[in-house]
């Protein structure tokens, strides 16, 4: 009787094994929390956009209020007690002072009472989002049917009949962004993640400042004259985008020399999944729900799509604060980019060479 092995099981078991060997060599250590990095950004991506924009509705928006002293102060308490305060109301002296108060982007709208007779006029600026346009527009006709008064709409910042639902300056903003991070990182993937010297640090940030240059012009030439989305001055658009992509840029260059090729997955979460569901361009930042709303101005694409609107509606008022936000990336950014070359170089100097290194000179 015969008690011959089925054939081929030793090749089978070798190949199990050589499979498996293969995985390990695959999945290291490294590679799993890489993997891992990527997962939790996919989720984060989830939570931030969805939880941000899936149910947007103004609250404490700043709101002005244009009538006869007795008329105005009873106007604002009767806002100061709408459900869910979605309006943030303050007197203002006449129509001329409201509109001059949007037009500086200190208030988003205003009504202006008649005293002489049943129809008020609603000041809004499609121009700073059309979402939020809408919603005063939607709030102040119900308050007025209440009231058995009329309502007149007065656009005094209108949004540009191509640039659909007010879009156009945050999608020209993401642009600019993703130029940034993405040339930074291609220059740390063919070059290596952490900069080996202080010289090469200047020459990659070199780099960015000439990428930024022509993608700040190229994006304000395409969102004006080419397509008409945006009006303004493209020079205005030009040195912004510029400015908009050195940042991001600069921003990645740091985070890669702090973190290596980590600090790209970090330039990621700080621009995409953080920045461009609070930078109000879906919806205006007084619709967003509070903790977006409160780190948008801080970011890039919410000081960028803020300035980009400025420029294009709003006469270049209220540029101050984002282009102060914007310059404080940029010069962090390069400062953190140099300084963290300039450490590794040091280290470098001081540890004693690996044993049987071959010695340069």
């Amino acid at each position: 009787m015969s008690h011959d092995m089925p054939t081929g099981t030793p090749g089978r078991a070798q190949d199990r094994r050589s499979f498996l060997g293969e995985v390990r060599d695959a999945v290291t250590p490294r590679a799993t929390l890489l993997v891992l990095g990527v997962l939790a950004l996919q989720l984060l991506f989830i939570a931030s956009y969805v939880g941000a924009l899936h149910a947007p509705k103004p609250v404490d928006v700043p709101f002005g209020v244009a009538a006869p002293k007795g008329a105005a102060e009873q106007t604002v308490r009767r806002l100061e007690r709408l459900p869910g305060t979605p309006l943030d109301p303050r007197t203002v002296a006449d129509a001329a002072d409201a509109r001059r108060q949007i037009l500086d982007r200190k208030i988003d709208g205003a009504l202006v009472v008649d005293p002489e007779g049943r129809t008020d006029t609603l000041l809004v600026a499609s121009g700073g989002g059309k979402a939020l346009a809408a919603a005063l527009e939607s709030l102040t006709v119900q308050l007025e049917q209440a009231e058995g008064r009329e309502l007149r709409v007065a656009d005094v910042a209108s949004a540009s009949g191509e640039d659909f639902n007010g879009l156009s300056s945050f999608y020209l903003v993401v642009g600019w962004c993703v130029g940034g991070y993405l040339c930074a990182s291609i220059l740390a993937i063919s070059t290596g993640a952490r900069p080996a010297n202080p010289r090469r640090a200047a020459i990659r940030l070199l780099v960015m400042a000439l990428v930024a240059i022509a993608g700040g012009l190229g994006g304000a030439v395409i969102i004006g004259p080419i397509l008409g989305a945006l009006p303004g001055s493209v020079v205005g658009l030009w040195w912004t985008g510029a400015l908009i992509t050195f940042a991001v840029g600069a921003a990645t260059l740091a985070l890669q020399g702090l973190f290596g090729i980590i600090g790209i997955g970090l330039a990621i979460l700080l621009v995409v999944i953080a920045g461009n569901p609070s930078a109000g361009g879906a919806f205006p930042l007084p619709m967003l729900p509070p903790f977006w709303k409160a780190i948008g101005p801080a970011l890039p694409p919410g000081a960028g799509t803020w300035a980009a609107r400025s420029i294009a509606y709003f006469k270049g008022n209220a540029l101050t604060a984002p282009l102060l936000v914007l310059s404080a990336w940029a010069v962090a950014g390069s400062a953190v980019t140099m300084l963290a070359a300039t450490l590794r170089r040091r280290r470098q100097e001081t540890e004693p060479p690996a044993p049987g290194a071959a010695q340069t000179a």
